[in-house]
């Protein structure tokens, strides 16, 4: 409980500095665009406006992006916890980690989301279709981070409940629900207009780093090899 507060003393210093940087954040989120449309990896605004096309999909994935971020990796944790103490501490390292160096992102590296890049055709998709309590916008952004786009850490905590499940659940469903989750999470991050691919891409190099710290600390791998688990998961 105490590193959680630590951390969530960190996020709010993060969040009453950076609107300072806002045209720096702005300018980086121009380059990114640049760079990814120089690569043809720049699939947001496709994405970002055939989805913004059907209704219930858009509203959906809107408050996708406003709860399960917390709703789920809250739940893995809980359930790692309970199911599986032995590999608790250290896989929580990991994500604990990984979430101190996206923080960190934040701080130093202070980027806009797609959204924000007026003249580039992105739709808010919260403001369009009036979704209530995003931490994207509307009421409750003045509690969040707006340039906290770099690194996503929707991805990390997406990322890191998907590994979770996937290597520690007995279930079969269970397992392969877990590999999905971080690839629904990316498509409704895009979606929404709220991160770049780069943005996702560096989400996921922070978790890898998170565990590798976390390998250098406690001298162990945080999940267990696949084939052993898949046996445990067989027997009755």
């Amino acid at each position: 409980m105490t590193f959680s507060a630590l951390l969530y003393w960190a996020y709010t210093v993060t969040r009453n500095a950076v609107p300072a940087h806002r045209s720096a954040a702005l300018h980086r989120a121009h380059e990114i665009l640049a760079a990814e449309r120089a690569l043809h990896l720049d699939i947001e605004l496709t994405v970002n406006h055939a989805t913004d096309r059907v209704g219930w999909l858009i509203v959906g994935m809107n408050y996708y992006y406003a709860t399960l971020h917390f709703i789920v990796t809250i739940g893995v944790l809980v359930w790692l916890y309970l199911q599986h103490p032995g590999s608790y501490r250290s896989v929580r390292t990991g994500l604990y980690t990984a979430t101190l160096l996206a923080l960190t992102g934040f701080a130093f590296c202070a980027t806009a989301p797609p959204r924000f890049l007026t003249g580039q055709g992105f739709i808010d998709t919260v403001v369009v279709h009036h979704t209530w309590g995003s931490w994207a916008s509307g009421d409750v952004a003045s509690l969040s981070n707006q340039y906290a786009a770099m690194p996503s850490v929707h991805i990390v905590w997406s990322a890191w409940s998907g590994l979770t499940l996937a290597f520690l659940a007995r279930r079969t469903w269970v397992r392969v629900l877990g590999l999905c989750y971080p690839f629904a999470t990316f498509t409704v991050i895009l979606a929404t207009a709220n991160h770049f691919v780069t943005d996702a891409v560096a989400g996921a190099t922070a978790l890898a780093l998170g565990f590798l710290i976390q390998r250098l600390l406690t001298g162990r791998l945080a999940y267990p090899p696949l084939r052993r688990n898949a046996l445990t998961a067989s027997q009755p």
